[in-house]
């Protein structure tokens, strides 16, 4: 079966699961842990590239602070608790997003595991925290205008792939495949320039309920999908065929 080189997530729905339960919205967050635990064992096994997870957005501060408060120790904690297994299964650990609004000790762990597992060669995890798709192409944008501004770029001679080469993981391939949790259909300010060819799959599943089993569901959705690119289905047949020419020449 194709599978994609990347998958990137936003894992909603633990405040309903534990609605659902009558359980504090805490509870669905401990479960979501837990279910991204398997996810990432999932996609390990799997042999996926690039596995990037949406785990904090920019919006999320508006939420209550005591929620807010409890994210960040899960977070923290969560870190502590499963680097040595990133590690021991050869997982890169990265994380994208302004991390300035971190406390100081979330701020050295996310440091801490970046560089502990920086040259595992295995699959990639990104981590999205106070992350935003906009805030990802500003950054970019003021970039660039500032090596404009000191005279190393004209800005007639900006190109989308300079924009591109200044996002958050320009060394990495874009996403082929987004999934979403929960039943609502948007992205929601995640990975805008990158989605832009993506494969979007989404699914009425919560997110502590979506194991293995359901990231089968979206692997065979991707699977049976024509990836075109803008060209018709008789170009990519034109395209297929010249590749495979080419490989039964060499």
């Amino acid at each position: 079966m194709k599978l994609p080189q990347h998958i990137a997530i936003v894992m909603d729905g633990n405040g309903r699961w534990a609605k659902q339960r009558f359980l504090p919205r805490l509870a669905g967050h401990r479960a979501g842990v837990e279910a991204t635990r398997q996810i990432v064992k999932s996609c390990i096994k799997k042999n996926i590239k690039v596995l990037s997870l949406f785990a904090f957005s920019s919006e999320n501060w508006r939420r209550p602070v005591k929620e807010v408060g409890h994210l960040m120790e899960l977070f923290l904690i969560g870190l502590e608790r499963e680097v040595g297994i990133l590690y021991d299964n050869n997982v890169q650990l990265r994380f994208i997003g302004d991390r300035h609004r971190f406390n100081e000790k979330l701020r050295m762990k996310m440091q801490e595991v970046e560089t502990k597992t920086r040259d595992n060669t295995g699959m990639v995890l990104l981590l999205a925290m106070n992350y935003g798709g906009q805030w990802d192409i500003y950054q970019s944008v003021q970039q660039l205008a500032l090596e404009v501004a000191e005279g190393k770029l004209l800005a007639l001679a900006i190109t989308p792939s300079h924009i591109a080469n200044k996002l958050s993981f320009s060394d990495l391939p874009d996403p082929d495949l987004f999934i979403r949790t929960s039943g609502e259909i948007r992205i929601s300010n995640f990975m805008l320039w990158q989605l832009a060819y993506s494969e979007l799959y989404f699914t009425p599943t919560l997110w502590p309920d979506f194991n293995e089993t359901e990231l089968d569901k979206a692997l065979a959705y991707f699977a049976n999908r024509e990836r075109r690119y803008g060209n018709s289905s008789e170009q990519m047949n034109d395209i297929a065929a010249a590749v495979q020419t080419y490989d039964q020449s060499i």
